[in-house]
């Protein structure tokens, strides 16, 4: 059994880390909890038996901590995932993404590497067994991938919000609309932040089809806080549009593959919900259609036994592709923010 420390409190932790964790009390027991002064952590950790505090110093000079839970805000991925390392933890799970700089990635898969830390970046849709079940299905279409579309229709979220307008501290979640005329670097940044934060759930298995980025066709920032983002890699076009309003439709995420006449559509669960795996739709050129029987494994729970199954020997660390989705991302978000600031000019 693993002893677990988890580095933040919020929604994240409580809806989503801690209890797919407690479905595996043979491989996982969290044994310490840190918040940045919120105070959550210690209501978490009463839930789990777990110690808590503020901070992460505690928490790594906690020896029983084998094995780090990062779920910071994205700014301070890298110098948490670096004071790991520097307590000596086996394993990482950080949450994407790993770091905010193509160097910092870097710099903390090869400290990785070098002391053989077993290193899972949270992108769960990559492991969820539906987009499992897709790229089987996608790879027996045998015709190349003509393009992938992706898209997200989301309730608020006061982080994204946040991006644009101010909002009061614990406040409930609302839509707060940007000002009007957001200068163009502003809007850059916000898609930055969203694609490197929000589409990269679906970057991974982008990448996995479509491994190059050869060029930008179009990028906006979408109000209240959202975006459309399009590019090419190889003959192949992928689109990305997300889009977060308290007044929009209901709670949708898809991919969408097609190839030839083929078509795979994963319909992945709405966030921060338990309800097993992505379902998959394949439309065959043919007109047939079918769909695999959906696992009740979720995403989250899948990364979490591969996590321990690098933890004992029994897969390969794969720090390049780690870090390649990780480059991959922020490549990305640097483009669509770049286009449309050279858009604006």
């Amino acid at each position: 059994m693993w002893s677990v420390g988890v580095i933040g409190a919020g929604p994240g932790v409580s809806a989503l880390h801690l209890p797919t964790l407690a479905r595996f009390p043979e491989l996982f027991r969290v044994v310490h909890i840190a918040d940045s002064g919120s105070g959550r952590a210690a209501e978490l950790a009463d839930r789990v038996g777990a110690s808590s505090s503020s901070g992460v110093d505690e928490l790594f000079q906690d020896k029983r901590v084998q094995v780090a839970l990062i779920c910071s805000p994205p700014a301070e991925h890298a110098a948490h995932v670096q004071a790991a390392l520097d307590a000596g933890v086996a394993g990482i799970l950080c949450e994407k993404p790993l770091a905010t700089t193509v160097a910092e990635a870097e710099a903390l898969v090869a400290a990785c590497r070098e002391r053989g830390v077993a290193l899972l970046i949270g992108t769960n849709h990559l492991y969820d067994p539906g987009w499992v079940q897709a790229r089987r299905a996608i790879g027996e279409l045998r015709a190349p991938v003509d393009s992938v579309r992706v898209t997200l229709s989301l309730p608020p979220n006061d982080r994204y919000h946040r991006l644009v307008t101010e909002v009061p501290a614990g406040e409930v979640s609302s839509v707060r609309r940007p000002p009007p005329g957001l200068p163009a670097h502003v809007q850059a940044g916000i898609v930055r932040q969203l694609v490197s934060g929000l589409a990269i759930h679906d970057l991974p298995a982008v990448r996995d089809l479509l491994p190059g980025i050869d060029g930008i066709d179009f990028a906006r920032f979408v109000a209240p806080v959202g975006f459309v983002l399009g590019y090419r890699s190889g003959g192949a076009h992928v689109q990305i549009a997300a889009v977060m309003r308290e007044d929009g439709a209901d709670a949708c995420w898809r991919l969408t593959v097609a190839a030839g006449e083929a078509r795979v559509d994963v319909h992945f669960p709405p966030a921060f919900v338990h309800d097993g795996a992505a379902h998959v739709t394949v439309r065959q050129a043919d007109g047939t259609v079918s769909s695999p029987p959906r696992s009740p494994r979720d995403g989250y729970e899948a990364e979490w036994l591969a996590l321990a199954e690098l933890l004992d020997g029994g897969a390969p660390l794969e720090y390049d592709e780690q870090l390649a989705d990780t480059c991959y991302a922020l490549e990305l978000a640097a483009a669509a923010a770049a286009h449309i600031q050279a858009s604006a000019s």
